[in-house]
């Protein structure tokens, strides 16, 4: 289990306060690794540092917009000071907003891809002259089924989270000689709050189900794996790919 161990190892994930980015920092957690964690929701921040804190592993929040590099980079100085270093970086912050795209405004798509795509821009940005200094690291970004499938009135979405994938790509090929290895996780899907409206949906619940050859959604066991193997050393010759958890929907597309 060696390969796998993360303590000693100091992680920041932004969004980690609730849905997909929580489930990642507790699996982090739990494999020994301190977690610093970022959203805009300080009370459930605080409730998820005391579960981070269970593992017997140290946690620090706090509570600002990714889209403010100012704020972040401040973040990311106090998290370094504190720590001593910022091994794993993981870009979960993200958001959705369902319309047609003929309706879709102007200023709903500037913001779905402000946050999904150029806030994992803006975070890797900062954190990757530490990891450059150090000369190690492991970025994870969160990509999506979306990332290479058409899904409707997800437009926004869908070009956010394509996108992240070939982000993840270039950075991989850009920062490999420098240590850091960078990869993102495609989630199928999971119950959180902004997949909500689906599960909510009888009609589309019922459709995932049978586009899931195992059918059933994720649940936090099944991401926390994926985080650990990309964060650890069992990952160190990987680099550049998209890790899809999603019981089997890509295979039978």
């Amino acid at each position: 289990m060696r390969l796998f161990d993360l303590h000693g190892k100091n992680a920041i994930v932004t969004g980690g306060a609730r849905g997909l980015g929580k489930f990642i920092a507790l699996g982090l957690a739990e494999a020994g690794a301190n977690v610093s964690i970022t959203s805009r929701n300080e009370k459930e921040l605080i409730e998820t540092c005391k579960e981070i804190e269970s593992f017997s592993s140290e946690s620090y929040y706090e509570a600002i917009d990714i889209q403010n590099q100012t704020d972040f980079k401040s973040f990311v100085e106090r998290v370094n000071d504190k720590f001593g270093s910022i091994d794993i970086l993981v870009n979960a912050a993200g958001l959705n907003k369902r319309n047609s795209f003929l309706e879709f405004s102007e200023d709903d798509w500037d913001y779905v891809i402000n946050v999904n795509l150029k806030g994992t821009m803006l975070a890797s940005q900062v954190v990757i002259p530490y990891m450059k200094k150090q000369k190690s690291g492991r970025i994870i970004n969160i990509a999506s089924l979306s990332s290479v499938l058409g899904f409707k009135d997800m437009a926004a979405y869908a070009a956010s989270k394509g996108g992240v994938s070939q982000l993840t790509k270039a950075l991989a090929v850009e920062f490999a000689e420098d240590g850091i290895n960078v990869n993102a996780i495609g989630p199928g899907y999971f119950s959180t709050k902004m997949t909500t409206p689906v599960f909510e949906d009888d009609k589309k619940r019922d459709w995932m189900m049978i586009r899931t050859p195992m059918k059933r959604t994720g649940n936090e066991e099944d991401l926390k794996g994926a985080a650990i193997y990309l964060a650890s050393e069992a990952s160190r010759f990987m680099t550049g790919q998209t890790l899809y958890v999603d019981g089997g929907w890509l295979v039978n597309a």
